[in-house]
């Protein structure tokens, strides 16, 4: 176990935009630490879980106490019961491996406890709920409108839509509709044989472009005793139930290579960057056939969009603006809109051309959602607030793109997940609304979007592990999605995300390397450009009881030809306080 120091514990609560300048309750987290023999990483992790859960609680040596008698004990007396429950049925053996679990999802019953329909406003609080009164903190945030992160040319860039916003904005599934997640399906019938068929098939697929790239003959077994050098194939696992770490490392082979599982010794290996799931091509030596000694690693390359690229190769006069906003929509002390409101108010000021909104809309985490203290159906309050956005746009014209998440506690616990359905749009509403499944593949004017709003940023930033890589976090992850080509690559997925992996083979998988990837986390918001993708976090538009960020991104398609290098359609983009 690596030394916990209060700068590696700094460090990571940095990542979560977390600043806590307490020496004593940092040197309290130390000592939880050590006496529980949790890493850095760990320790902050089941902080901000906790945290999340008690609406944004500071950090303090007084919260700090608070927190390991609620879950660092909870956890201690969780496992013991687990060890006895065995032990009862086993011989003795060695202790639990299993590590201390996250905060859990609560899959409450979608019944609410009585149903009213109220005349009034769309968002009225009162309607929702019978003791919601405006958050105190939102409305006296600061930072109004403050641009905290930007990328490109932003200098003098006028974040406005054309003349006329969504007026000839070509938008559709990449896929197309016949190829895609339209509606919703039958789930939890999943077979272990299929799942496993679905990973193989996975790494033959993406074991080819290796070999092809590479210029490799032929794969060897992983578990064949061999005294040269021998070239493998597989999928990287975990050598128990706890966190990956370099001496856990397996490498787990498809049928054609043995389908045997082989551990690996990453001690030669300059840099590496792993996760669970991950497919990858290793050079080493096995001369006992029991453990693989890793010289040399190679990753997936990505796919380029070239053929879409070309297919829309005139060029636009007036680039267009794309709003992009994640959920929750409200401030976790009230069941109010005003965060919604304040976006709708942003729409109707910048006029985007198109409008990218991600769940949660109704958030299963909200704690009146929780304890069931809301006067009408989940789906009500859903439909009325889907209703104040689309009426609330009207004047201005844009293209609105709703995607679902899994924590709206009306729709679809399950990954893929479907579209919403909104049967009472009109035709004109029709026209402006577009609903998609989470993840999708969009095309707009050409330009290649992926969206996702599952936080595999957070999921694998648990997950995985890095030496040498000289890259920031955040990247790294990124690069793993694009050259993974995988939504979630993942496996297994975190206990919160409810996999279908048939579905999954068919609608969670990246086609190609997007122009733009829109990856919303929990984690701190950012713009970056990794292997030539645009990838945004617009963060969430309520953090806690206070305000969030949205993001606003500036897209122009330009002229190319087959000989001409390709260059990115995104020209800026701004994460902007709402």
């Amino acid at each position: 176990m690596a030394l916990v120091t209060g700068e590696s514990l700094k460090s990571e609560l940095e990542m979560f935009d977390i600043a806590c300048q307490d020496d004593y309750a940092l040197d309290k987290m130390v000592e939880q630490c050590i006496c529980n023999r949790i890493q850095a990483d760990e320790m902050v992790l089941e902080w901000v879980a906790y945290s999340t859960t008690k609406n944004g609680l500071k950090l303090t040596v007084d919260t700090l106490e608070q927190f390991e008698h609620e879950v660092t004990d909870q956890h201690i007396d969780t496992e013991e019961e687990e060890e006895n429950l065995l032990d009862s049925y086993s011989t003795p053996a060695k202790g639990s491996q299993k590590r201390a679990l996250t905060t859990p999802e609560h899959p409450h019953s979608k019944r609410s406890a009585a149903l009213l329909a109220s005349p009034g406003l769309l968002l009225s609080p009162a309607s929702f709920s019978p003791s919601s009164t405006p958050s105190q903190k939102y409305s006296q945030r600061g930072g109004k409108g403050e641009v905290v992160v930007t990328f490109g040319a932003v200098q003098g860039t006028r974040w406005a839509g054309r003349k006329a916003p969504g007026a000839g904005v070509e938008l559709e599934l990449l896929e197309g509709p016949e190829d895609s997640l339209r509606c919703s399906y039958k789930y939890m019938f999943q077979r272990l044989r299929d799942v496993r068929n679905v990973l193989t098939e996975k790494i033959e697929e993406l074991g080819e472009g290796l070999k092809s790239h590479f210029n490799i003959e032929e794969f060897s077994p992983v578990s064949l005793p061999a005294q040269d050098g021998i070239t493998v194939l597989g999928q990287v696992c975990c050598d128990s139930n706890g966190k990956l770490n370099a001496q856990s490392v397996l490498l787990e082979a498809g049928p054609e290579q043995g389908g045997q599982q082989v551990p690996v010794d990453l001690s030669e290996l300059k840099e590496y960057s792993l996760f669970p799931g991950q497919v990858v091509v290793m050079e080493g030596m096995n001369t006992t056939g029991r453990k693989l000694m890793a010289s040399k690693l190679h990753e997936v390359i990505c796919v380029c969009s070239s053929v879409i690229w070309h297919t829309f190769s005139h060029v636009i006069a007036e680039p267009m603006n794309v709003l992009v906003a994640c959920g929750p929509y409200t401030p976790s002390d009230s069941l109010t809109f005003d965060p919604l409101l304040d976006l709708i108010n942003v729409i109707v000021r910048d006029r985007p051309d198109v409008c990218l909104l991600l769940g949660p809309f109704v958030d299963s985490k909200h704690e009146q959602i929780e304890k069931a203290q809301v006067t009408e159906t989940f789906e009500a309050i859903f439909t009325r607030c889907i209703d104040s956005i689309v009426d609330g746009t009207k004047s201005v014209g844009c293209r609105l793109v709703f995607v679902p998440s899994q924590r709206d506690i009306h729709h679809h616990f399950i990954y893929p997940q479907p579209p919403f359905t909104l049967p009472n749009l009109n035709k004109d509403q029709a026209q402006r609304v577009t609903l998609v499944p989470d993840p999708c593949t969009l095309l707009i004017d050409g330009v290649t979007f992926g969206l996702t709003s599952t936080d595999i940023l957070f999921h694998m930033g648990a997950e995985e592990i890095s030496c040498g890589s000289g890259s920031d976090r955040f990247s790294r992850i990124l690069k793993h999605m694009l050259t993974q080509r995988s939504y979630y690559p993942l496996y297994p997925p975190v206990e919160e995300v409810n996999m279908d992996y048939e579905k999954f083979q068919s609608f969670g998988q990246l086609p190609l390397t997007p122009d733009v990837l829109i990856i919303p986390s929990e984690l701190r918001y950012f713009v970056k450009n990794v292997v030539g993708c645009v990838c945004v976090n617009p963060g969430r538009l309520t953090k806690g009881q206070v305000g969030g960020t949205y993001s606003r991104l500036l897209i122009q398609r330009s002229a190319t030809s087959e000989d001409e290098k390709r260059v990115s359609p995104c020209l800026a983009a701004q994460v902007v306080k709402i």
